[in-house]
């Protein structure tokens, strides 16, 4: 049966092309996808390991059976819809999320909004640029908002930006509207962290010496820093 294998981030640098279509055994698993896909592109191997596949748009375990015409995806571990949830290059603004989710109904506003910072770890930052399986990003990140709506009571909107951004600009931001505070915050900080987990968006640093790298497979990061929500409106 014929497959097609899509690479992302670090995993296409390795294997040297963005998607390709091979032949595997009728009830072949995304196992061996990965594996196969390790023996056409030997630099796959050293990250094997790291990467989490995906079948048609789902994250799925190595055991998962394969079809006829089935996409597997080699998704190195994330950095990381339209409307109220949007992934893409579009500039950031906002204030037009902030206006999509609040209400007389809602108290509360809380906002995140994350910034390119000048330097990373000592060293210039000149740029970054982000990339993302899109078609499952944004399944994931409607999916995440939904479950969070319902779970914290709030409304959600979400922006991720997509491409070359310079020191300064935001690249991703979250606001929750809630009836109270506790909720809204609550909802925003598990935002945060489950897109940074579950979201396919990745991020290359450029530094200013002319080197780059992606920067989930730097050997050694920053401690981790709980993000605080920006602003709180209301009671």
């Amino acid at each position: 049966m014929r497959v097609t294998l899509l690479y992302f981030a670090a995993a296409r640098e390795r294997a040297g092309t963005s998607s390709e279509a091979i032949d595997l055994p009728e009830g072949a698993t995304a196992a061996a996808a990965l594996a196969a896909a390790c023996e056409r592109h030997p630099p796959l191997a050293a990250v094997a390991t790291k990467l989490r596949l995906a079948v048609d748009q789902e994250f799925a375990g190595p055991s998962r059976k394969l079809r006829e015409g089935s996409e597997v995806a080699l998704i190195p571990p994330v950095s990381g819809g339209a409307g109220l949830r949007r992934i893409g290059p579009e500039p950031l603004v906002p204030e037009r999320p902030v206006e999509q989710v609040t209400g007389p109904d809602c108290g509360a506003v809380v906002s995140f909004v994350g910034t390119v910072r000048e330097a990373h770890a000592g060293r210039p930052v000149a740029r970054l640029t982000y990339s993302a399986y899109r078609p499952m990003a944004e399944r994931r990140l409607g999916a995440l908002a939904e479950e969070l709506e319902e779970r914290h009571g709030v409304r959600l909107a979400v922006v991720h930006r997509l491409g070359t951004l310079l020191p300064g600009e935001a690249s991703v931001a979250i606001f929750a509207a809630s009836p109270h505070r506790e909720a809204a915050f609550a909802a925003t900080r598990e935002c945060l962290e489950r897109l940074k987990r579950e979201v396919p968006v990745w991020k290359r640093e450029h530094y200013a010496d002319g080197s780059a790298r992606w920067r989930e497979d730097e050997p050694l990061r920053e401690p981790a820093k709980p993000a605080e929500p920006a602003v709180s409106i209301g009671p």
